[in-house]
């Protein structure tokens, strides 16, 4: 249950321990830098709030273009997954949506562990040690328990034959889930009269 909000009294001020204090009893730059750090904050709040409603905006404004694109030829279009890049007339301007997905694997990743681990074993004397290294370091966890899915991906780029291995990386294929989805923008700028697009940052460590 959420703590209610404590009311401060007039003419006290409380500190992070919850104690209050009468406001002539607190130093004046401690006053002056709670002042600072409070009237910050509500500017952060409101450029923050600012950019909430920017973002809505434009991921609103995207998708009522490609509808509008769509009915130019008779296409209804469903959803609002998928990337898209729209230019200005001039090329000069790029606005870019894109959808990247997170994956996780289910049970059948243990069983394809277990496949490649038959696989090592009877590989093991003649096997590289360069591709058995590679495979251990696959399945390593992380402190959370969480499996690199690259590095689970790069194995099955590896041209292995074997009946066993083959079974493994169908395994590992089978046992990919989507864990969720984040849908973001980029916009960009054309450096020049070249080819390339430097992006116009939103960040505000980048600006």
């Amino acid at each position: 249950m959420k703590e209610a909000h404590k009311t401060i009294p007039d003419g006290y001020m409380q500190d992070a321990k919850g104690a209050l204090w009468p406001i002539e009893t607190i130093r004046e730059i401690d006053r002056t830098r709670d002042e600072l750090v409070h009237e910050i904050v509500a500017k952060a709040r409101a450029q923050s709030e600012q950019l909430a409603q920017f973002k809505a905006a434009v991921f609103g404004d995207i998708e009522a273009f490609i509808q509008l694109s769509g009915e130019k030829y008779g296409v209804a279009m469903g959803g609002k997954k998928g990337n898209v890049s729209l230019l200005s007339f001039d090329g000069r301007y790029k606005v870019q949506r894109a959808v990247s997905e997170s994956l996780a694997f289910d049970e059948r990743l243990q069983i394809a562990k277990e496949l490649v681990n038959e696989c090592i074993h009877l590989w093991s004397e003649g096997s590289r040690s360069e591709i058995r290294a590679l495979i251990n370091d696959a399945f390593q966890v992380d402190k959370e328990g969480r499996v690199n899915t690259a590095r689970i991906l790069s194995l099955r780029r590896l041209e292995i034959s074997d009946e066993k291995w083959q079974l493994a990386m169908r395994a590992i294929g089978e046992s990919i889930q989507v864990a969720g989805s984040k849908t973001y923008f980029r916009v960009y700028e054309r450096v020049g009269d070249t080819a390339q697009y430097q992006p116009i940052s939103l960040d505000i460590a980048g600006v």
